[in-house]
């Protein structure tokens, strides 16, 4: 099936819609326990369970739209299913609560093999969307990879050591903020390492981490 284009409201209301659904049904559940089968769950176990079918379907639906998905939205919903369902299994929501912090040491860890190969596997996944010259992409990629890992350790921290209302918070609120923040401060090396750039302009080429 080849790509196909959509709006960019819509491909962000299916990647961002499930994660909001998450947390406001956490914020009604979150003081009920459910008995299931002679169970008892929390409102954060039920609320995951609702979670992993609502993003497959997310996920079927922007390869439905689009044709394509890519591989980090494929190995994100791996990741969910499984953790998700070992929250349910074990009725401990640890296990879901780690699920970003295998998402970016995976993350991290991918890129940082193809950087001691010499090679930027982030321009292999975005490079038709963000053009790059080939030094701009190592940089990029060596700071998202720092980036990534820095998201993991300071996931960890959050669920570790913070309340559950904390670390949903954080998960819905600051995980997107801090990327979104991260992509504005590096406005500069995207204009810097542009193909169109004139060589001539700052110190494009230098190769600064």
């Amino acid at each position: 099936m080849s790509e196909k284009k959509i709006s960019p409201i819509t491909k962000l209301a299916l990647e961002l819609g499930p994660v909001l659904v998450f947390f406001i049904l956490y914020i009604r559940l979150r003081d009920k326990t459910f008995n299931i089968l002679g169970t008892d769950y929390s409102g954060f176990i039920v609320v995951t369970a609702i979670f992993i079918p609502l993003i497959a379907l997310s996920t079927w639906m922007l390869y439905r739209m689009t044709g394509k998905l890519a591989r980090m939205q494929i190995f994100t919903l791996v990741v969910v299913v499984v953790f998700g369902s070992l929250t349910i299994f074990f009725n401990d929501e640890s296990f879901f609560k780690m699920k970003p912090t295998i998402l970016y040491l995976a993350s991290g860890g991918t890129l940082a093999v193809g950087l001691m190969r010499g090679k930027s596997y982030l321009e292999y996944m975005m490079g038709e969307v963000m053009p790059l010259k080939p030094e701009g992409w190592i940089i990029l990629t060596r700071r998202i990879t720092v980036f990534f890992f820095a998201l993991a350790v300071l996931n960890e921290f959050i669920w570790r050591t913070m309340s559950t209302d904390a670390w949903v918070n954080f998960k819905t609120f600051g995980l997107t903020a801090a990327i979104f923040v991260f992509f504005m401060t590096q406005g500069n090396l995207l204009v810097q390492y542009s193909p169109d750039a004139d060589p001539e302009d700052g110190d494009g080429g230098r190769g600064e981490g």
